[in-house]
């Protein structure tokens, strides 16, 4: 008897959870649920990207973002994004907008840190097929909200509980049931990176692509460690531990003797520079997002980036190069000056 209420609740959650238009999937009750009993958690996954991969227009419109030219909030289904690099549009129909409400030419990414506006898919016909790391639990059958362009349907819109936890209308009906718990690297692989899951991470137009963290930590001198060393999956990526003298206690001490801690300068500024580009670069050297590759290469004729033959993506080396860990602040500078100076950092 027992066994039977815990399922009939099981369902009553799942049918209440589903009610509000999301595709139902067995299982699923949605993020929501889990504030009951993970209230810290919960909270800090709010605050966080992951939710907002994707979201339907009727919340979106209240985060006070720009529409592309003569598009209105009533043209839009779905917003890819916009909260911390760049926001794009969906139409009525599910696919990305790439014109302007005319059919003109116009630049439909909106890029977050700047306010300018970029070309994406320039000329196409571009439906919105960007599963299974904008939602949670995809699948590639169907079509979301039964619009032509939204390849694929799913339980939950952006990256909920569920999409790393597991299925939760079990436990929700008892917690005695455990929800999956995995703190590997693999774990968060398998959307953060854009190619082949274990090979070296693609680049373009001088900076790495971005969602490409688990290629370059897997290509990189820190390839046995996981995410969570530095991360909590719940909170923002910016919000990382700065732990790097808990291991390397020596170069820790040296460095904090050197000029450049003196002034603010941490560790990920020269081992994590920003040499990937998610939306927009800040420089010629400077991207938007933090390379996860760490080893510096001070070889001032050391190449990070090698084309590959039939390709038009690039491949990245295991390494960062001078001019993305010294030249992107040192900008009046050259590879021979850096190598010199780069001697000295750690003395």
């Amino acid at each position: 008897m027992k066994k039977l209420i815990t399922a009939i609740c099981g369902v009553m959650i799942f049918l209440i959870a589903n009610s509000s238009g999301a595709t139902p999937m067995p299982g699923y009750v949605g993020s929501k649920k889990c504030f009951n009993c993970h209230e810290q958690q919960f909270n800090d996954w709010q605050a966080s990207g992951h939710p907002y991969k994707i979201r339907k227009m009727e919340k979106a419109r209240y985060s006070k973002l720009p529409l592309p030219r003569g598009w209105r909030w009533e043209d839009i289904s779905y917003v890819i994004g916009g909260v911390n690099k760049k926001a794009r549009y969906i139409d009525k129909y599910g696919y990305i907008i790439i014109t302007a409400k005319d059919g003109s030419e116009a630049k439909t990414q909106y890029n977050i840190n700047d306010g300018s506006w970029s070309f994406y898919h320039k000329g196409e016909k571009h439906p919105y097929k960007c599963g299974p790391c904008h939602m949670t639990a995809y699948s590639k059958k169907g079509h979301e909200a039964g619009l032509p362009g939204m390849i694929g349907t799913w339980a939950e819109d952006g990256i909920g509980c569920e999409e790393c936890h597991g299925p939760g209308a079990r436990h929700v009906a008892d917690n005695k049931v455990k929800m999956k718990v995995d703190s590997s690297a693999k774990g968060c692989g398998k959307c953060h990176h854009r190619s082949k899951i274990d090979g070296p991470p693609p680049a373009r137009g001088g900076f790495i692509r971005h969602h490409e963290q688990y290629n370059e930590l897997v290509t990189g001198v820190h390839k046995d460690l996981s995410c969570t060393e530095c991360h909590d999956p719940h909170k923002r990526a910016i919000l990382a531990k700065d732990n790097c003298a808990s291991c390397h206690e020596d170069q820790g001490a040296s460095f904090a003797r050197n000029i450049h801690a003196k002034s603010g300068i941490t560790c990920k500024d020269c081992h994590m520079p920003m040499a990937s580009k998610s939306a927009i670069k800040t420089g010629k050297f400077r991207g938007d997002v933090r390379t996860h590759l760490f080893k510096i290469n001070t070889n001032p004729k050391a190449k990070m980036f090698v084309a590959v033959k039939g390709k038009k993506d690039d491949k990245t080396n295991g390494f960062v190069t001078l001019d993305f860990a010294c030249l992107s602040c040192h900008g009046s500078r050259d590879m021979k000056w850096a190598a010199r100076m780069a001697k000295k950092i750690h003395q």
